[in-house]
């Protein structure tokens, strides 16, 4: 295992650093290297947990080399493989080499083509490093590797000032998490004395119940950086402007990196959160309200990936209410579901963008799917997941998380999550009817229409499968495949729904489904007049609440402004003054001094007279004469 689980981390690692540093010898075939970089990490992937599943299933624990050699702290790097760990590392390697496939036909001819793949690998080795690390520490160095690695690919095109905005933007934001993470790392380090898993978990086992009030803290600093890493509120501001980066970045940032990383670190803290329940039902709320809002806000958007955006923002919070709920394997399980037919939305929505040359304006469309088939059908498969409709993943991993809310006595969460399925449905088909259904908008566009060649079109069918099979590894709830193998490590509540949460689920999924097709499918009654009738409630969505221009008042223009009154009263007044005053006490030193120095013996004499007459007084005053 020692090798194998090297060999995962190493794959993408080495295929970084051949493309980022001798890649100029072979720009157009960058991908090469890249694709055996991801793909020797996936079948390493796969030998290693079929070797883990062949010993047993027991968690492996291998040091590689003393990392952090400070007094009597010896922190080792060191990889920790349970079945967490199996599943995210599949996860990731898998939809990740599906979209570096799919990037060569999208991504040809850019001329940051080997500094793209570069940049790829190092996502990868960056988020799975993050998911195998032994340590938070270890785990907090891939956690701020995947944040440089979303702000090189986000501003990939940093030639214009949109992507180069949007990618700081993702930076700054997401810095505001990690100073509370670190600070979380801080005090558990202070109580615990440790930060690797394995010893942190075991001190909790045994006295986490009198360290509840030391452990509050440590859990809502731990959560400000998930909140950031994975775009809930209130730092979720950056992940709609990410969509300036190149389209299959955004598909690997939504669906299998970065934005999973939140939701993973709740789960790997499970043992702490165990102690301090009322930060889990915290935990849940935002996430509900986070799923809620996000989900109010697309219905209404007009750019196709940006809808993709806040149903990514949305369907994280169906997440963080799973785990902050203490049903940590519901979700795990729909982040893994949601992996695969949110890559598809995305690399669907690059297929569209590829015919069209960039166009994402979802109205100036329709129709596509009699040039797009395999765009427009793979993207119907994905919307009917997201949307929960059976037997699809999205129904069962959903269903998961609405169970668990309801039958844990959550009824008003499990309402929010009910509404919020509405909602999905809704935006989600108000997308496939306008963009692939109807009459085209724009007749320029839809003449010059092409599908995309078949490296773009095999990873959508791939993934259109998955979106359709992997469902079926949770089903049975608890006793469902998925659920039993990460039952030895997430002791945590599970989904105890009953039939009314089941049929509700599933009528939210088609009513939703059904209005989209009444309003977009059939024009009836006028989408159009109905907003006008909606007033506020339409701008408020369409505008995002506003959020984006409060942030810019009480934030940017707060910040700016405390700034520069600190820069006027430190730096100009305190340093420089302090500096021109010794300036202009030498100045004025060397005036006088100057002026003695005439030339003029008269002026000597009347000099050598005075000092004279200055030490005589000198010495009379102290009895010297």
């Amino acid at each position: 295992m020692k090798w194998i689980l090297s060999l995962v981390l190493l794959f993408p690692l080495v295929g970084a650093a051949l493309n980022g540093f001798l890649g100029t010898f072979w720009r157009r075939h960058a991908h090469r290297v890249a694709l055996v970089g991801v793909g020797g990490a996936w079948v390493s992937a796969v030998v290693a947990v079929l070797s883990f599943r062949a010993a047993g299933g027991n968690p492996v624990h291998i040091t590689y080399f003393t990392w952090l050699p400070v007094g009597s702290l010896q922190l080792p790097f060191a990889v920790y493989f349970d079945a967490l760990t199996a599943v995210m590392v599949l996860t990731v390697t898998t939809v990740a080499f599906l979209i570096h496939v799919y990037s060569i036909g999208y991504m040809h001819g850019d001329p940051g083509y080997r500094r793209y793949f570069a940049n790829l690998n190092l996502f990868v080795f960056a988020m799975l490093l993050l998911v195998m690390a032994d340590s938070y520490l270890l785990l907090f160095v891939g956690w701020e590797g995947v944040g440089l690695c979303s702000y090189l690919l986000i501003g990939h095109e940093y030639h214009r000032k949109a992507a180069a905005n949007a990618a700081i933007k993702a930076f700054v934001v997401n810095r505001i998490g990690d100073a509370g993470f670190l600070i979380g790392l801080f005090l558990l380090f202070s109580l615990v004395g440790s930060l690797r898993f394995p010893e942190v978990f075991a001190r909790l086992h045994e006295h986490g119940a009198t360290l509840h009030d030391a452990l509050v803290p440590i859990g809502l600093l731990l959560f400000l950086g998930a909140t950031g890493k994975s775009a809930q509120l209130p730092l979720f501001v950056w992940l709609p402007d990410a969509m300036e980066g190149p389209t299959p970045v955004s598909a690997l940032i939504h669906a299998a990196t970065m934005v999973t990383a939140g939701v993973y670190l709740i789960a790997r803290s499970a043992p702490l959160y165990h102690w301090i329940p009322e930060v889990g039902l915290l935990i849940a709320t935002v996430g509900a309200l986070t799923a809620l809002m996000a989900a109010y806000f697309a219905l209404t958007q007009t750019d196709l990936k940006r809808i993709l955006a806040y149903s990514t923002i949305s369907q994280l919070g169906y997440m963080f209410l799973a785990v902050g709920l203490g049903a940590y394997t519901a979700g795990i399980f729909h982040l893994f579901t949601h992996a695969f037919f949110k890559a598809l939305l995305f690399l669907g929505a690059g297929s569209v963008m590829h015919a069209t040359h960039g166009e994402l304006n979802i109205h100036r469309m329709g129709g596509y799917a009699r040039k797009l088939p395999h765009t427009a059908w793979t993207f119907v498969i994905a919307s009917l997941a997201l949307a929960g409709i059976p037997p699809l993943a999205g129904f069962f991993s959903k269903d998961e998380i609405l169970g668990a809310a309801y039958g844990l006595n959550h009824t008003t969460l499990w309402w929010i999550g009910t509404i919020t399925a509405l909602m999905t449905a809704y935006y989600m088909f108000r997308a496939v009817f306008r963009v692939f259904w109807g009459t085209p908008r724009d007749r320029e566009l839809y003449d010059h229409l092409h599908e995309s060649p078949p490296v773009m079109t095999v990873p959508l069918w791939i993934l259109a499968a998955a979106s359709v099979l992997v469902g079926f590894l949770g089903a049975g709830g608890e006793h469902g495949l998925f659920q039993r193998f990460l039952a030895p490590v997430l002791h945590g509540e599970h989904a105890t729904g009953n039939l009314t949460v089941l049929m509700a689920s599933i009528l939210a999924g088609v009513l939703g489904i059904l209005l989209a097709y009444q309003f977009f499918g059939l024009g009836r009654p006028d989408p159009a007049a109905w907003s006008r009738k909606l007033g506020i409630l339409w701008h408020a969505s369409y505008r995002k609440l506003w959020i984006d221009e409060i942030y810019d008042v009480l934030v940017r223009r707060v910040v700016k402004g405390i700034a520069r009154g600190l820069y006027l009263v430190s730096d100009r007044v305190l340093v420089d003054g302090t500096v021109n005053l010794v300036g202009w006490i030498q100045l004025g030193m060397g005036s006088v001094l100057s002026r003695m120095q005439s030339g003029n013996v008269r002026t000597y004499l009347y000099w050598g007279v005075l000092m004279l007459a200055f030490a005589a007084w000198v010495l009379g005053t102290n009895g010297g004469m």
